[in-house]
C-alpha cells in the first residue's frame, strides 16, 4: 500500500490532465468546424491556437476552484457536480469571449452541443477513474485515540464515506501510551480526537518517524499558528501570531472589492429577488423582508435584511432560537429559499452600506451569541473580522453543523484570509447554492439546539483545561 500510495498524486495529475485534455479537444472542434471561419477577421494558424489555449487555462481554473481535479476525494456525485458547474461557467466566458472576437452575438447552438459533449465526457471520466482509484486505493483501516465520547459524532461521519475510511477499532486515551503505540502499528492511519497536549505530541512524533498518516482534530490555538509568520532573525526558530485581524491594507482591498463587486451584481440580482419576494407574498401574505439585529466587527450591532422564510409569529414568545432543518416556523417557500441560500440576498444591501462583507462570519444574534459565549470564550474571536455574506462553514457545513465547529472554519478562514480565497469562496458558494448539500444524512448524528451548544462547551471546556 505504502508503495503505490507515492504515486497518488501523480496518477490525480494524469487524471486531471486526461479531463482538461478531452475538454480542450472537444472545444478545438466546435471551435475550427462552428466559428473559425465565422468570425470577421479569421486568425491564422496562431491565432486559433491561442483561443484554444485561452480555454484550457480558463478551464484548469475553475476546475481548480470548484475542486474538479478531486475525482478520487471526493465521493462520485460531488466530483461530477463540482465539474458540471465548472463546465457551464467556462463555456458561457468562452461564448463571451467569441462574441468579442467575432464583434457580434455569434450562433449559441454549437456551444450548447459542446457542454452536452463536455457534460457526457465528465460523467465518463469520473466513473471510469472513480472506478480505476477505489481498485488502486482501497478504503484506508484506521484506529481513533479519543479523549472524550463526543468523538461518536466524527466516526459516524467518517464513516459515511466508506469507499475511502474504515474506522476498524477505538481507544480511549487514558491508556497506556505504549499499548496504544502498538495498536496504531497495525493500521494506514490514526484519528487523534480530544486528546491531550502531551500525548498528542507524542504520537505525532511517532507516527512521522514511521510515515503513519494522523487525522488530526484541530483545536482552536492549532487554528491561530496556522496564522502564524516565520521570523528568521535569529539561529532559534520562532513563530509570530499576530492576532490583529486584517490589516490595514487587507481591509481597504476587500471594502473596496465588497463595494464595486455588489453594485455591479445587483442589476443581475434584481429580477431573482423580484421572484422570491413575489413567491413569499403569495405564500401567506405576510411581509416579504426580515429585519433582525446582527453583531459584526468587534460586536458593533446592525440589522441584517433577509427575505423572511418563517411564519410572521415565529418568535411570539420572545425567546430567541436557532432554527433547524426540518423546523416548523419555516414557511413552504421559506424551506426553498433557505436550502438555496436565496433568503440571504438583500444583504447585497448591507454589504453596500459597509455593515458585511461578501465573505467573513455570518453575523450572530447579540442573545445567541451571549448564550454562546459563556460555554465558549473563544467565540468572540469571530469578530475580528467584518461579518458576511458566506464563507468556510456556508460552503462546508450544513445547519446541522456544530457551532464550535462552524466557530474553528470562521478562524480557519480569518488565520488563511487573502482576497484571492474571497473569490474561491464567492465562486463555491454559486455551487451550494445550485447544488445545495443535504444534511439529512446527518440528523441523526448532531441535533443543531442546546445540545450542541453544551457539546460545543464541553470540547472549548476540555481544550482550556488541557
Amino acid at each position: 500500500m505504502k508503495k503505490i500510495e507515492q504515486y497518488k498524486r501523480t496518477l490525480n495529475w494524469l487524471s486531471a490532465v486526461v479531463s482538461t485534455g478531452l475538454l480542450g479537444i472537444a472545444f478545438a472542434l466546435v471551435w475550427y468546424l462552428c466559428y473559425s471561419q465565422e468570425i470577421v477577421l479569421p486568425f491564422y494558424r496562431k491565432g486559433n491556437w491561442m483561443v484554444i489555449g485561452i480555454y484550457i487555462v480558463i478551464t484548469v481554473i475553475f476546475n481548480q476552484v470548484y475542486g474538479s481535479y478531486k475525482v478520487g476525494y471526493l465521493r462520485k456525485s460531488e466530483a461530477f457536480y463540482s465539474q458540471l458547474i465548472s463546465v457551464f461557467v467556462v463555456n458561457i466566458i468562452e461564448y463571451c469571449q467569441i462574441s468579442v472576437i467575432g464583434r457580434d452575438f455569434m450562433h449559441f447552438m454549437p456551444m450548447i452541443f459542446l457542454t452536452v459533449i463536455d457534460i457526457i465526457i465528465v460523467l465518463a471520466w469520473t466513473l471510469i477513474y472513480s472506478f480505476i482509484y477505489s481498485k488502486l486505493y482501497p478504503p484506508r483501516r484506521m484506529i481513533i485515540v479519543y479523549g472524550s465520547k463526543n468523538a461518536g459524532n466524527l466516526v459516524l461521519k467518517m464513516s459515511q464515506r466508506d469507499d475511502k475510511y474504515i474506522i476498524a477499532e477505538s481507544i480511549k486515551a487514558d491508556e497506556d501510551i505504549e499499548i496504544i503505540k502498538e495498536k496504531i502499528l497495525g493500521y494506514g492511519g490514526v484519528i487523534l480526537y480530544d486528546v491531550h497536549d502531551r500525548m498528542r505530541n507524542d504520537i505525532l512524533k511517532f507516527c512521522f518517524d514511521r510515515s503513519l498518516r494522523v487525522y488530526l482534530a484541530p483545536k482552536i490555538s492549532d487554528i491561530i499558528i496556522r496564522g502564524a509568520q516565520e521570523i528568521n532573525l535569529f539561529d532559534s526558530p520562532l513563530l509570530l501570531c499576530r492576532n490583529g485581524g486584517l490589516s490595514i491594507e487587507d481591509r481597504a482591498i476587500k471594502r473596496g472589492f465588497d463595494f464595486v463587486f455588489a453594485v455591479l451584481l445587483l442589476p443581475f440580482l434584481l429580477p431573482f429577488m423580484l421572484c422570491v419576494a413575489v413567491a413569499i407574498k403569495l405564500d401567506d401574505g405576510g411581509p416579504v423582508i426580515y429585519k433582525q439585529e446582527r453583531l459584526t466587527t468587534h460586536g458593533k450591532r446592525f440589522y441584517v435584511l433577509k427575505f423572511r422564510s418563517m411564519k410572521v409569529d415565529a418568535e411570539k414568545d420572545g425567546i430567541a432560537r436557532l432554527a433547524t432543518d426540518s423546523d416548523s416556523r419555516i414557511t413552504r417557500v421559506g424551506a426553498f429559499i433557505r436550502k438555496c441560500r436565496l433568503d440571504e440576498l438583500p444583504q447585497i444591501f448591507n454589504i453596500i452600506k459597509g455593515d458585511m462583507s461578501f465573505v467573513g462570519p455570518r453575523p450572530e444574534r447579540p442573545e445567541i451569541a451571549a448564550e454562546y459565549e459563556k460555554t465558549m470564550e473563544e467565540f468572540s474571536f469571530r469578530l475580528m473580522v467584518k461579518a458576511g455574506l458566506t464563507g468556510y462553514a456556508q460552503i462546508m457545513g450544513k445547519y446541522d453543523t456544530t457551532p464550535y465547529d462552524k466557530l474553528k472554519m470562521d478562524l480557519m478562514y480569518i488565520e488563511k484570509y487573502s482576497i484571492i480565497n474571497d473569490f474561491k469562496i464567492i465562486l463555491m458558494t454559486i455551487k451550494t447554492m445550485i447544488f445545495p448539500g443535504d444534511t439529512n444524512e446527518t440528523e441523526n448524528i448532531i441535533n443543531l439546539t442546546t445540545a450542541n451548544t453544551e457539546v460545543s462547551a464541553q470540547n472549548s471546556e476540555k481544550e482550556r483545561n488541557n
